[in-house]
């Protein structure tokens, strides 16, 4: 009879080795996304006057994205857009956004704290920031997204729409598309992108 028990616990805990400690080690494998190298510094002030830099996400996934308050065009689609990445992650504090300003003169930190106000911020790690307008153009320059002053354009602005992903230690990261080639940041006004971008925070969250 002992023998026959011990066969039995021998073939469950092979079972177990074969079907669950892979999954196991998984989990702590990185997710399967490209890394594109380290997110550029930046470091500025928020809507509470505080400074902001890369390190204050340390340990965190965070999307960031350049727009402004007055934006009158694709500003309120990605702003809701965010609002569903905020209410996907609500009290995840491993979760954080960060939205940098194109238009400092207007867009102060009580002007800030007042729009986060209206659009219904309620992460602690959602910074909206803002700074010198010519070292905030050079940021989103390092990120290759694209800010830029125009007087013909509706605000006074233009900008990229997209979504940088990046994950707890610094790095840019993307899926790839169906040729294999990374997208490297994610369409803000389009529903499917941020849905994919959703799935790639749990996928970094889980790392």
């Amino acid at each position: 009879m002992k023998d026959k028990s011990y066969i039995w616990i021998s073939f469950i805990v092979l079972i177990f080795g074969i079907w669950v400690m892979p999954k196991v080690i998984k989990k702590f494998e990185k997710a399967d996304l490209m890394t594109m190298g380290k997110a550029p510094h930046f470091e500025l002030i928020n809507q509470d006057e505080k400074v902001i830099n890369n390190e204050s996400y340390a340990g965190k996934v965070y999307v960031l994205e350049f727009f402004f308050a007055k934006c009158p065009t694709i500003c309120p689609i990605m702003n809701m857009n965010m609002l569903k990445l905020q209410d996907a992650f609500y009290g995840n504090m491993k979760f954080g956004i960060a939205s940098i300003s194109i238009d400092p003169v207007n867009d102060t930190p009580a002007a800030l704290k007042e729009h986060a106000k209206e659009l219904g911020v309620k992460n602690p790690y959602w910074n909206m920031m803002t700074g010198e307008g010519e070292y905030i153009y050079d940021v989103a320059k390092k990120f290759n997204l694209y800010t830029g002053v125009n007087p013909e354009a509706a605000g006074g602005f233009e900008h990229s729409g997209l979504f940088a992903l990046i994950d707890k230690e610094g790095n840019i990261r993307c899926r790839v598309d169906e040729h294999g080639n990374p997208i490297l940041y994610y369409d803000g006004t389009d529903d499917k992108a941020v849905e994919w971008l959703k799935e790639d925070i749990k996928l970094l969250l889980d790392e």
